[in-house]
């Protein structure tokens, strides 16, 4: 494989993954509602996306970290407001999204 598709592919790779928690994360600021997802299954997303980073920072390869850096990020945020009782959850979607219907 030429370094050119490794890099497309891991390009591709990165936006997929990042993606992929972006709308669920606005969907909890949105609705403040986290019923339906699992604690465990995003603790252990945290975990390995934790991992992964501190991978990447160890072999000092900047799309591993960065990638991983901010689904990190969106996920952690996700668990948290999972964690939250329901006021501090309307009290960070309403820090973070003042003019939603609900805040």
């Amino acid at each position: 494989m030429t370094m050119e598709m490794s890099v497309l592919v891991g390009a591709v790779a990165s936006v997929a993954s990042v993606s992929s928690f972006a709308p669920q994360a606005w969907k909890v600021i949105r609705t403040r509602d986290t019923s339906s997802l699992s604690s465990t299954m995003y603790a252990l997303t945290v975990v390995g996306f934790s991992l992964w980073f501190a991978y990447g920072v160890m072999l000092e390869q900047w799309p591993l970290i960065v990638t991983n850096g901010i689904c990190f990020v969106l996920s952690a945020f996700i668990l948290i407001m999972k964690l939250l009782p329901p006021s501090g959850k309307q009290a960070v979607a309403d820090a973070i999204d003042p003019n939603s219907p609900d805040g």
